[in-house]
């Protein structure tokens, strides 16, 4: 056995030998022998390189993988990691990476919903420069303000600011695994947005190293860059080190609810009258509604089951008198209502029993299954008949949920040209369809069936374009393959101009100057100008 190890673990350095020796430009140095070369020798880059040969490779590897789909035996593996503890690792990775010729992925917490920070479709080799190791937290209160690293989660940024502050936070995502990188730059939002818009609307700086190595602040990449990096993915134009936030204000006390009605308790007169109200409630409160198939209660047939789940940025008495005059229909009732610390929502909002000591929010692992997602916008109320229909389509595919999630406040207020992320005002709530499944021999189906709900939902949804929430990825939408800049120009507004629309152009302009050999790629970044 220990001679059989021996043996393999030689085979694979020579394979990464012979690929060096063979690698445009390695006729001067190898890959390793540059990252060494160029990185800061008072922090070695070489414990932070990880080949496939290396016994950590797996666990470091899979611990960021979030989704099954991309774990499997066929996943396109790449042959090594580099596990970035200082930022000279990062500098060295993107420089050696472009002298050489190979492609780079970045991960910060790896919850891209088609793995696209950690797999690729070319078939041509690849590296991963991986975060996880640079996710300080810096609050500063005075200023009310934060520097969090890319490699943070949210459940660490809201740690360490619920420590230094109980009326202080950050309006981010629900999901405390997820990783500060992909989620700030691609415009991440969380039951907060109606009251204080999206990440994106309370960052103030940034540093990020361009494709040229070098470090820049907000200041330093000027005001185009800056405002490309803030919801238009930092994948595209370079690695974000970390983001400067601003902090808001939230009570001490906030109230959450969960109530679930199926279509045999009016789900749809309340369904119907929510998606009128949702947009145009008190900003202070968010109602999302969660849609899947249930039995009836004593039956094996099949019932919708839609499950209000809201947070409002007050006391209960408050909340049920705005309810009670605009949402009547629901029936919400004080024992329905819990008030709880801002910092105990997040829990409550994982599905976290309330009162769970918070450092579960420090706590990286989660459990992961096969799953896809995605989105959709909506800018007029659907009728009663097609919510209906949109029932029996579900109790007939029975697998697929949807998500509504409320616009309206703030989110009405920002230009749609303040920042990449497009869709303001004019939506009234954005949809996450999802399926999450265990076994790999169900891939396919449930594949199917998630898009065959998607397909149902075109009536009712955003039209020219049909709108799509970048951080939703969905491959479903187009893949480029950066074959030659013309065909990677054409490929990559299919799905661009449906994540950015009328923000897509710009990005486009603001790539081609600053990447014109478009370095930062992967399948759905921004393409250069042909």
């Amino acid at each position: 056995m220990k001679h059989s190890r021996t043996t393999l673990l030689a085979l694979i350095f020579f394979v990464v030998i012979i690929w060096e020796s063979t690698s445009s430009l390695a006729n001067d140095e190898t890959f390793t022998q540059c990252l060494t070369s160029n990185s800061d020798p008072e922090h070695p880059i070489s414990s932070a390189v990880i080949f496939s040969g290396n016994s950590s490779y797996s666990s470091v590897l899979e611990a960021y993988i979030r989704n099954l789909r991309f774990n499997t035996s066929t996943t396109p593996k790449p042959f090594l990691i580099i596990a970035a503890t200082h930022e000279s690792h990062v500098q060295a990775a993107v420089t050696c990476g472009r002298r050489h010729n190979l492609q780079m992925k970045t991960r910060s917490g790896g919850h891209d919903y088609d793995g696209l920070s950690y797999v690729t479709y070319s078939g041509k080799p690849f590296f991963v420069l991986d975060m996880f190791n640079l996710r300080s937290v810096d609050v500063d209160l005075a200023s009310k303000t934060a520097w969090v690293q890319s490699g943070a989660i949210l459940g660490e940024v809201y740690y360490y600011i619920w420590e230094k502050s109980k009326t202080l936070a950050y309006p981010a995502g629900i999901c405390p695994t997820v990783g500060v990188g992909g989620h700030v730059s691609g415009g991440g939002y969380g039951n907060m947005m109606r009251k204080y818009g999206l990440t994106v609307d309370n960052t103030i700086d940034a540093r990020m190293v361009d494709v040229n190595g070098n470090i820049m602040d907000r200041k330093m990449m000027g005001g185009d860059l800056y405002w490309a990096i803030n919801g238009g993915g930092g994948g595209s134009f370079g690695v974000v080190l970390a983001y400067k936030i601003n902090l808001v204000e939230v009570p001490e006390n906030v109230t959450v609810f969960r109530v679930s009605r199926t279509l045999e308790q009016n789900a749809t007169e309340i369904v119907h009258k929510w998606q009128q109200v949702a947009s145009v409630l008190p900003d202070e409160l968010f109602i999302r509604v969660v849609f899947d198939v249930v039995n009836v209660t004593g039956s094996s047939q099949k019932t919708v089951r839609a499950s209000f789940v809201g947070m409002f940025l007050g006391d209960a008495t408050t909340l049920l008198s705005i309810l009670n005059r605009r949402l009547l229909e629901l029936g919400l009732v004080r024992s329905d209502c819990t008030e709880t610390s801002w910092i105990q929502s997040v829990l409550f909002w994982t599905n976290i029993r309330v009162g769970t000591p918070e450092t579960v929010l420090l706590q990286r692992n989660q459990t992961v299954n096969y799953l896809k997602r995605k989105s959709d916008y909506v800018r007029e109320p659907i009728s009663r008949t097609g919510l209906e229909s949109i029932w029996k389509k579900m109790i007939e595919l029975e697998i697929p949920t949807m998500a509504f999630n409320p616009y309206g406040g703030m989110m009405g207020r920002v230009p749609s040209t303040a920042t990449p992320f497009p869709y303001r005002a004019g939506n009234l709530w954005k949809i996450q369809y999802g399926a999450n499944w265990r076994e790999d021999r169900l891939t396919n189906r449930y594949l199917e069936l998630t898009r065959e709900l998607y397909r149902f939902m075109t009536p009712f949804v955003s039209k020219n374009p049909r709108q799509s929430y970048f951080n939703y990825r969905d491959v479903d939408l187009g893949i480029n393959s950066h074959d030659g800049v013309v065909r990677s120009y054409v490929e990559g507004e299919r799905y661009g101009r449906k994540y950015f629309n009328g923000n897509f152009e710009r990005l486009v302009k603001i790539k081609t100057r600053v990447d014109g050999g478009n370095f930062f790629r992967n399948e759905q970044s921004i393409p250069v100008k042909p």
